[in-house]
């Protein structure tokens, strides 16, 4: 009772903080405090001062803001206009035609930017007064790109994957090799959908442009080549054993630099523009991993994990029931809180959980991912669709109604993953050999 006095009144003065306002990572750190002054003996400063250095001064944590600056540079090429031109005359012949640009645009960009939200903003840009110019329902449009961006989150490399590696003591290396099938397979569940609408409706896809010959296509693909390689650079010297995540990023980063300087859109204001635009997000990322690591501490001072993980033991839940049960709580709470916050306020808790469950710690953390990525769809507090509510103009409740589909996929590609773990561990099991 006393346990559970304490996790009320911890959990009332963290809902009330943020709901006034305050910036998420002093929220954590002041609650930690809190917990830490009332609750412990030791003395609240020293704890902090330790633990606030061991998270920022993570080795591993490097690749976060490299990974952020390569996707800041590429925001500003001509690199979604390019993916355009070469994607167009291929998918013209499918049902539904261009509006698979912006599942395979999502897709491609999401393997060089890491951010959902940075892959909705670029690609959208792109398609939006494209797709709309050319009659295609805005409904679809809308509704598929906010979809295919959050796997800006799933397909590596993939900030949120950072962040959770660091947290959950895994490799981020096998994290990202594990994404790679996930989100080719959410990729291709958003394709599908599209398909069957069009074979349903066919007399909303606008005709085909015209006919393309093998020859055309290949030509048009040339557009294709920077991003293409930049992409084989960065998870093939993964992949290959070459290079570690963080050394990964800094090829990322030259090689990001080396197309924005070939395209002619490297200049000194595009190089501050990039750098500041990153660290300021890496510094709002900074902030929050360092007050969720001595939010943990504090919680395991008070011994709420150990309690937490002993009474949801004593629910009797096999690994099915637990894992249903995650996925609400996550969509849950992804209406009120941001992906990466979602992920330090809880790790510290659950992973004793999930261990003793026996659940795969590489399999939980693409688990968590798709479920972070449902959050991005989610109002109030989806990102992507705040992105496109300022791209569109269109009501922000509108943009969730016709982004429900895509959520329901998300929500296969779940329960897909939980039937066929090997969807998600047979890659990094090849990479182990």
């Amino acid at each position: 009772m006393n346990d559970l006095l304490i996790t009320v009144s911890l959990l009332v003065a963290l809902l009330l903080i943020l709901g006034s306002g305050v910036w998420v990572g002093l929220t954590l750190t002041g609650v930690a405090w809190l917990a830490v002054s009332i609750f412990s003996s030791r003395p609240a400063g020293d704890a902090m001062a330790v633990t606030v250095w061991g998270s920022s001064s993570s080795w591993t944590l490097t690749a976060l803001p490299l990974f952020i600056w390569m996707g800041e540079i590429l925001f500003r090429t001509r690199l979604s206009d390019d993916m355009f031109k070469g994607l167009a005359p291929w998918v013209q012949g499918l049902p539904g035609r261009l509006l698979h640009t912006n599942v395979i645009g999502c897709t491609i960009f999401a393997a060089v930017s890491g951010s959902s939200a940075a892959t909705c903003a670029t690609i959208g840009k792109m398609t939006l007064p494209e797709l709309t110019r050319r009659g295609y329902p805005e409904h679809m449009v809308i509704g598929t790109l906010a979809g295919a961006s959050t796997l800006g989150l799933l397909i590596p490399p993939s900030i949120i994957m950072i962040v959770y590696g660091v947290a959950a003591e895994v490799s981020i290396s096998k994290l990202f090799i594990a994404g790679v099938l996930p989100g080719l397979m959410l990729a291709g569940l958003f394709s599908g959908y599209i398909m069957l609408w069009a074979l349903r409706y066919p007399d909303q896809v606008p005709a085909a442009d015209g006919q393309f010959t093998l020859w055309q296509k290949l030509a048009a693909s040339r557009s294709l080549i920077p991003v293409v390689s930049l992409i084989i650079a960065v998870l093939g010297s993964i992949y290959a054993g070459i290079a570690t995540a963080t050394e990964a990023a800094a090829v990322g980063v030259v090689g990001s630099l080396v197309i924005s300087a070939l395209q002619g859109s490297l200049n000194w204001a595009s190089f501050r523009d990039a750098l500041m635009g990153a660290t300021r997000l890496y510094c709002m990322i900074a902030l929050i991993l360092a007050g969720a690591a001595f939010l943990t501490l504090a919680m395991g001072y008070i011994g709420l994990p150990r309690h937490l993980a002993e009474w949801i033991g004593s629910l009797g839940l096999n690994k099915a029931q637990l894992i249903f049960a995650l996925t609400l709580f996550f969509i849950v709470l992804g209406c009120f809180l941001d992906g990466i916050s979602m992920v330090v306020l809880t790790m510290g808790v659950l992973m004793p959980t999930v261990q003793a469950a026996g659940i795969d710690a590489i399999w939980f953390g693409i688990f968590i991912v798709l479920v972070v990525e449902m959050a991005q769809i989610t109002p109030p507090v989806g990102f992507n669709l705040f992105v496109l509510q300022g791209m569109t103009g269109r009501q922000l409740t509108w943009i969730a109604r016709v982004t429900l589909p895509m959520f329901g996929l998300m929500c296969v590609a779940v329960a897909l993953i939980y039937v066929f773990p090997g969807i998600v561990t047979w890659l990094p099991q090849q990479m182990s050999r």
